[in-house]
């Protein structure tokens, strides 16, 4: 009689669970605080069969469709979804880090991981503008550069421009002053940024950082600097 009584409890509660209705979904983005895309846009997504997901019983719920539908957003990292034991319908959202904007024939961002990700009308990224010779399948030199200035915070304060000329050599503008920074190609990156740094001490100190026109960081043991 206990054994048939606790089958009889189980089977009723998994048939109570599984015919609970969807609420509202809820959605929490993870990390970033800025919204490239809206809770609005997310809950857009979460559609199944044509058809919102809110008010329908947990068992006809897709979880795997609906997080394939909103990793398929160009502008969403990844994405979980799950459904709590009250119903509520949970989908949690990274969105992709835009590290700098390209600005040529096209516009884009170009993300962490080397990627293009659209533009959005919620919000504009403060990041480095990409002019020059941009090709979106080969942002390999944009993105190490990019990543670069990111993770640095003399260059973030910086940086405002990264030009990439034809034979695929980088330029950089600085906010405040208005030499062009020459690094060429991207070999032996951290050791130019260091030169770099080096004679903006030194030319702030002499206050003639105003007096060039070109910083030349390609030579691997000299900063070779022409004058206005």
């Amino acid at each position: 009689m206990l054994l048939i009584l606790v089958i009889f409890l189980f089977a009723f509660s998994s048939f109570r669970n599984s015919a609970r209705k969807v609420s509202a979904p809820n959605i929490e983005f993870i990390g970033e605080e800025n919204l490239f895309v809206t809770n609005e846009t997310v809950s857009k997504l979460l559609i199944q069969n044509q058809q919102s997901v809110t008010n329908k019983p947990k068992e006809i719920i897709d979880l795997n469709e609906l997080e394939n539908t909103l990793n398929s957003n160009p502008m969403i990292k990844e994405a979980q979804v799950f459904i709590n034991v009250d119903g509520t319908l949970t989908a949690e959202i990274i969105q992709k880090k835009p590290i700098a904007r390209i600005s040529t024939n096209a516009s884009y961002y170009v993300d962490d991981e080397g990627k293009d990700m659209p533009l959005s009308t919620n919000y504009s990224a403060r990041v480095p503008l990409v002019t020059g010779f941009v090709n979106k399948k080969e942002l390999y030199n944009v993105t190490v550069v990019a990543k670069k200035i990111q993770s640095d915070e003399f260059l973030k304060s910086h940086v405002v421009e990264i030009h990439q000329n034809e034979n695929r050599s980088i330029d950089l503008r600085f906010r405040k002053n208005d030499f062009k920074v020459q690094l060429g190609s991207i070999k032996q990156l951290d050791k130019k940024i260091n030169n770099l740094k080096a004679f903006y001490q030194k030319a702030m100190r002499d206050n003639t950082l105003n007096s060039y026109s070109v910083v030349n960081l390609r030579f691997d043991k000299q900063v070779i600097c022409t004058k206005k």
